[in-house]
Parts: C-alpha cells; sequence; structure tokens
C-alpha cells in the first residue's frame, strides 16, 4: 500500500539513523521515553492525520470559511478533527508531564506534527498557531496572565493569534499605527486594524486570544515603541469564567488562491469605544516598548513551522506523483519501435524519472534540514553546560531563515513538478496536486518574504557574535566532509560541497566587508541570491549527512534495505551533482556586485 502522506521509511531513517533520536532518552529531560513510545506517539498521529485530518482536505478548499452575521463558519469536519488532536495530547506534545504533556523531544513534536501538515495544512494551522501563542505568553507573561489565559490555552479551550500586519505596513512592523492607551485599572485600551490574521475567527474553541503589536502613547519611534499586548475576543473573570464581549470585530475574511480553510481574517480593535468594556480591553505583556523582542519566539517558531509545511505540502505532492507515475501507462521507450508492444508506465520514461527525483531531492533534503531544526532546539533546552545550550541557539538562529524560506521556494517547485508529472490531468482540480501547488504558493509570504529573511541572513545572522554561528556551521560541514572521505563512492559528491563552502565563505567575508564599510545598499542588494546559495550549501551538507548513513546501511547488508538506501545515494548525487554547482553562477554575480537590479530606475519600468 502506497503512503499518502510521508514515508514511514524514511521518518524512521531520519529520525533513527540520521539524528539519532534514541540518543536524546539519555538526557534526564526524556529519560523515561524510549524507541517504543516514540514510535507510539507518532502512530498515533499517522492514524489521526489520516483518518481525520485528510478527508476534508478537498472540502476544506472548496467550501471555505463564510462571513455569516460577523462571525467566520467553517465545514463542520473541521471541529472534530482538532478535538481529536488535542485529545491526543498533540497540542502540548513536549509540555512537562506534571502539567498534562507529553514531555517529547521537540524533534518527535514536529515528525509527528508533520503528518497533519501534510493531510490537511489549514485545519493543521489553528492549533499551530495556538501552540506558538500559548509558548509566547509562557515565557514572557506574568503569572496573572498565565492563570488567566495560558491555562485555558494548554487545555485546548482557548485559542490563539499573532496579530500584527496592518494594511498600510505589510511587513515594514515599524510603522505599525495601532494605538494602546492605558487604563485606570492597569490594563489597556487597544484601537487598530489588522490584516490577514490566520485563525483570527472560528467556533473551534471558547475562546481566543490575540497577541497584538500596538504602542503606547509615549512609545519612541521605530521597531523600539512597539509592545505587546494580550487581547481576549472575550474578556476573563477573575474565576475564569468568560466575561463580556470584547470589542474585537471581525471585518471580513480574505480570500486567497489556497489554505483556503484557516479563516483569514480582518479585525478591528476598539471600534466601539463608548462601549459595554469602554473599548478594546488589552494587557501588557512584559515591558514596554519590547514587544518585537518577545513576538520574535513566536515569529521564529513559526518561521520553522511554515518551512516545515512546506516541506509536507511537497512530500505530499511528490508522493502522490511517484503513485501515480508508477501506475499510468503511456507510451514507449525511445528504443521501443514496437507500436503493437505494451506501453510502459511513465515512470520508465528518463524525463519522468528526472521530475521525481528532483522532487525527492528537494523534499528529503529539505525534510531533514526541518528536522535536524527541531533537534537543534532540544539541544537549546537540554545539553549540559550553558555554553552548549547557547551554540545550538546560535546555530538555530543563524539556520532558522534557510529553514522557512528554501523549502518555500523549492519544496513549490517540486509541487510544479508533481503537476507536470500527471500531465493534462495535473491541472484539474479532480486531483490533488493542483491544491498542494495552491497552498504551498502562500508560504513564500507566510512569515516574511524570501527577500525579508535573505536581509536577515546576510545583514544579521552570518555576522552575529563576531560570525560564531557560521563558524560553526563550516565546521560541521567540514567534518561531514572528512567522515565522508571514508567512502571512496562519496568523493563526487563531497568535492562540489567543499568547492561551493571555500567559494560562499569568500563571498560571504567580501560582502560583511562592504556592510561594514557602509555600503549597505550595495552589499545586500543581491541578499535573495546568497539566501539561495546559502541554502542550497546547507542542503547538500544535509544531503551528505544522509549519503554516509546510506552507505554505512547498505554495509550493514539488510536486503529488505537495500532499494531505499540507494535511493538516498541517487538523491544525494543529483542534488550533489546537478544542482550545487549550479551556485557558481550565482556566486560570480555576487562577487561582481552586479548592480543590474538595484541600478534599475522606477522611469525605465
Amino acid at each position: 500500500m502506497s503512503e499518502s502522506l510521508l514515508s514511514s521509511r524514511n521518518l524512521a531513517f531520519e529520525l533513527f539513523e540520521v539524528l539519532d533520536a534514541e540518543a536524546l532518552t539519555q538526557r534526564e529531560r526524556f529519560a523515561e521515553h524510549s524507541r517504543e513510545t516514540f514510535d507510539a506517539a507518532i502512530d498515533t498521529a499517522r492514524s489521526i492525520a489520516e483518518k481525520l485530518f485528510a478527508p476534508h482536505n478537498r472540502k476544506n478548499d472548496e467550501h471555505e470559511p463564510e462571513y455569516v452575521d460577523g462571525a467566520a463558519v467553517l465545514i463542520p469536519e473541521v471541529k472534530p478533527a482538532v478535538d481529536a488532536f488535542l485529545e491526543a495530547g498533540f497540542l502540548n506534545a513536549t509540555r512537562d508531564f506534571e502539567t498534562g504533556g507529553m514531555q517529547l523531544p521537540n524533534l518527535l513534536s514536529q515528525a509527528c506534527f508533520a503528518h497533519f501538515q501534510s493531510a490537511n495544512a489549514a485545519t493543521t494551522s489553528y492549533p499551530f498557531l495556538t501552540m506558538g501563542a500559548a509558548n509566547l505568553i509562557e515565557t514572557f507573561g506574568s503569572a496573572e496572565q498565565k492563570q488567566r489565559f495560558l491555562q485555558p490555552m494548554i487545555e485546548g479551550r482557548f485559542f490563539g493569534t499573532m496579530a500584527l500586519t496592518e494594511p498600510h505596513a505589510g511587513s515594514s512592523l515599524s510603522d505599525i499605527r495601532t494605538k494602546a492607551e492605558p487604563a485606570a485599572d492597569g490594563s489597556y485600551r487597544i484601537k487598530g486594524n489588522k490584516i490577514f490574521i490566520s485563525g483570527g475567527d472560528h467556533p473551534l474553541s471558547e475562546n481566543i486570544v490575540h497577541m497584538v503589536l500596538a504602542k503606547l502613547p509615549d512609545a519612541p519611534p521605530g521597531v523600539k515603541g512597539i509592545s505587546l499586548f494580550i487581547v481576549p475576543k472575550f474578556l476573563v473573570n477573575d474565576d475564569g469564567s468568560l466575561g463580556p464581549r470584547n470589542d474585537v470585530v471581525l471585518a471580513g475574511l480574505f480570500h486567497k488562491m489556497g489554505w483556503r480553510g484557516t479563516t483569514s481574517t480582518a479585525l478591528n480593535f476598539g471600534d466601539n469605544a463608548g462601549g459595554d468594556n469602554g473599548g478594546c480591553v488589552g494587557y501588557l505583556v512584559g515591558k514596554p516598548h519590547a514587544g518585537l523582542s518577545y513576538m520574535f519566539q513566536m515569529m521564529n517558531e513559526a518561521r520553522i513551522g511554515v518551512g516545515m509545511g512546506a516541506v509536507m505540502l511537497g512530500y505530499a505532492g511528490y508522493l502522490y506523483s511517484l503513485d501515480y507515475a508508477r501506475q499510468r501507462p503511456q507510451g514507449r521507450l525511445p528504443d521501443g519501435k514496437d507500436p503493437t508492444s505494451s506501453q510502459v508506465a511513465i515512470i520508465e520514461h528518463a524525463d519522468v524519472r528526472r521530475m521525481l527525483l528532483t522532487q525527492k531531492a528537494y523534499v528529503e533534503g529539505a525534510f531533514d534540514l526541518g528536522l535536524y531544526a527541531a533537534r537543534l532546539f532540544d539541544d537549546t533546552q537540554t545539553l549540559a553546560t550553558e555554553e552548549e545550550r547557547r551554540s545550538a541557539l546560535e546555530l538555530l538562529d543563524l539556520l532558522t531563515p534557510i529553514v522557512k524560506s528554501w523549502p518555500s521556494e523549492f519544496c513549490l517547485k517540486a509541487n510544479e513538478l508533481a503537476i507536470q508529472i500527471l500531465g493534462g490531468h495535473g491541472y484539474t482540480r479532480d486531483y490533488p496536486v493542483e491544491q498542494y501547488y495552491r497552498d504551498n504558493r502562500l508560504n513564500p509570504i507566510h512569515e516574511g518574504t524570501h527577500g525579508i529573511q535573505s536581509l536577515d541572513l546576510l545583514g544579521r545572522k552570518v555576522s552575529m557574535n563576531g560570525g560564531a554561528a557560521l563558524k560553526q556551521l563550516v565546521k560541521l560541514i567540514q567534518g561531514t566532509c572528512q567522515r565522508a572521505e571514508a567512502h571512496e563512492s562519496l568523493n563526487a559528491l563531497r568535492q562540489p560541497l567543499e568547492q561551493l563552502l571555500a567559494r560562499l565563505s569568500a563571498v560571504t567575508l567580501a560582502l560583511l566587508g562592504d556592510l561594514m564599510s557602509g555600503k549597505v545598499n550595495q552589499g545586500l542588494a543581491n541578499s535573495a541570491l546568497y539566501l539561495k546559495v546559502f541554502g542550497h550549501l546547507v542542503i547538500g551538507w544535509r544531503w551528505l549527512e544522509q549519503a554516509i548513513k546510506a552507505e554505512q546501511g547498505l554495509a550493514a547488508g539488510n536486503p529488505a534495505d537495500a532499494d531505499f538506501y540507494k535511493g538516498k545515494l541517487q538523491a544525494a548525487r543529483y542534488f550533489l551533482t546537478w544542482e550545487v554547482p549550479s551556485c557558481h553562477h550565482d556566486l560570480a554575480l555576487l562577487e561582481a556586485r552586479d548592480d543590474t537590479c538595484l541600478g534599475m530606475q522606477d522611469a525605465w519600468f
């Protein structure tokens, strides 16, 4: 039976051969877990995703939420799926046993969550946003805020959102206009408008807790004047019961090309200033004017989640087109001259294999990176020393723009290839691959565009702390290349990666020199190219790691796994000998400080 969500054999390979998930059970926090408990969690996730999430994925798309009498109405299948997710404990998979959690490593939580992302990205968004908002309150909220809002979120009774974007500002958060006026009781009155707020209204929970960025009256200009507020849909009484409706109004729904099952909302805060509550009540989180630094925790979690979501939509398209290619007979091989001979399955055609191999290289490379990032997060929390934890966090910070943006670009390309493999059928709504593409097309803008992520990578991340994280990454890649030398068959794969690493390192130093000398616009003009090359370097490194494990697996001699390992080696070969060398053209443009784009004038368009 073919698998439609993700390959269970590949997941086991990643968890237990490449990333050594079992080693985490030697750490005190995860000591009560084992391979058996990990497998049980994954099996449960797969079962719920297959039975309750996947069946309404198409219906979610065809019957998107409706705006009825000021509220969002969803198809009825969404709530039972979300409820099953909550009841199985996945909302709190990483939380302590004492608070009702599973105390799973983040690596295993992400592996479980990947099944839901593949099965139904839209429905999965509701708990995903809630998890991020709950973590934000847990880290920065007061004891009272945790009792009033966090505990019901942990229990699954309240859901959460992040409310950043405004109509006039888009990604330019320094220009937000939403205001927060202090009230006599210590709360604040919020007034403003937010747009594109995913999950901003729905009937899935008793309450919705919005994490809202706004500015106090004495706020300094720019990002240093942004504060963070908890703004509930319903006020919460001291005894935990729901109070009156807060002045948060659903102004309407956006209708996007994909991801249609998630409400995308326009919210108005404080339009009814003279109402029963005297306007929209909000509660300051942490210190004034520190809101953006707090929100970055949720934003970075969301960026990694978006990247994994892009991976899983690409993965779903790859698996569907692979199964289709094995089933669909069409044509004959170029040397088949007899028109009366049987047609061959299209997977026998070399160009179809090229498209499938490209998809495999993109989605399985990005899948490995996403899980690697999840394991890094575990390291930031559970490594033995503070220095080790800090180093892991630096590396995770450096990789976050890649984890978000590279899959959003290249797993989308995998979706394009899946459509092409289905031929004319791929462009119809009778097959799921066109929906996977439309859903995934939103990820290049979710949580910051490629351009924004590239500015973050080159303008901030590679040089932070004297380049400590970059030096750490270079050392890791060099170590992988050295271990690959033990396998003669990997020489042809290792060498292109070493060449790319050396050249990109030199380009990085030169570009950082531009930035430090004040040539900021010139140095960052082609940062998107830099992100692409940096991403290819990282994915190439992860493929070389997979190739080493595949060689070791073949040497172990289990015949049942031989085809799996050979497939891994072929995908690694494709990425490292087809994709990685193509980056040198981009590097040449970066070396030359090509100003074609920077020098273009408005009047010339």
